[in-house]
């Protein structure tokens, strides 16, 4: 089933709405938290695993944006 212009901007304020309720500080101490475990995992020698947590950051930091920028500009 394809999504119209119409249900896509329904779909759109529902997360918007949803989004706006999270504190902004969540995603700061996620990806905060994620490098940590990513140092500590390097430090007891799992690479690969560390290499895998601390991409989470990155996608953290970006979901604090896109929460800061519904917080202020709002939807539409």
């Amino acid at each position: 089933m394809a999504l119209t212009t119409g249900n896509e901007g329904e779909i759109t304020k529902k997360n918007e709405n949803q989004t706006s309720k999270v504190p902004s500080t969540l995603f700061l101490g996620a990806a905060l938290l994620s490098m940590g475990i990513s140092a500590a995992l390097k430090c007891m020698m799992h690479d690969k695993t560390a290499l895998f947590v601390g991409q989470w950051a990155a996608p953290f930091l970006q979901l604090g944006i896109y929460n800061k920028i519904v917080k202020t500009e709002g939807h539409d």
